[in-house]
């Protein structure tokens, strides 16, 4: 997965009791296999995120 500051980041749950998060990219730390994002997620928390399965791009909105 790659993004850039302004994307819109979607993680599925993995689990069945495990919702849906989304939160928008503020800033892509580091490049390659280390890339990580900081992310402002739907509920107002920010955090630093590194992607794993379930997680893609999707449009604002």
């Amino acid at each position: 997965m790659e993004a850039k500051a302004g994307d819109h980041i979607v993680v599925e749950g993995t689990t069945v009791d495990q919702g849906r998060r989304e939160g928008e990219v503020l800033e892509v730390i580091g490049s390659g296999d280390r890339t990580c994002y900081r992310v402002r997620w739907q509920d107002g928390h920010e955090s630093v995120f590194q992607p794993g399965p379930g997680a893609h791009v999707a449009s604002p909105g």
